[in-house]
């Protein structure tokens, strides 16, 4: 599913239009986006919770020329699937 389909169900679920329902979507994704960005973590009961992770410096090798080169470290994003999300799955 992607973003266009899930605004076309939200948008039939709920009975709003595909505009309201598209805008709604991109708050969401955008608030989202902005408190994990922040270090913030959002944890939607029944959903999941997305945080930041941090991945170490790594020696890791070129596949061209086997050459070791220096990987940066960095920082991630997790989510982690809610109890209610994971039994749906697993149920269907």
């Amino acid at each position: 599913m992607n973003k266009q389909e899930l605004v076309d169900a939200v948008a039939a679920a709920t009975g709003n239009t595909k505009v309201a329902v598209a805008g709604a979507v991109d708050a969401l994704i955008g608030a989202v986006t902005s408190a994990v960005a922040k270090g913030d973590t959002v944890q939607l009961v029944g959903f999941g919770t997305f945080a930041t992770g941090a991945r170490a410096a790594r020696i890791g090798r070129n596949p061209a020329t086997g050459a070791e080169m220096q990987i940066a470290a960095a920082t991630t994003v997790k989510f982690t699937a809610g109890k209610a999300f994971k039994n749906a799955v697993n149920a269907a």
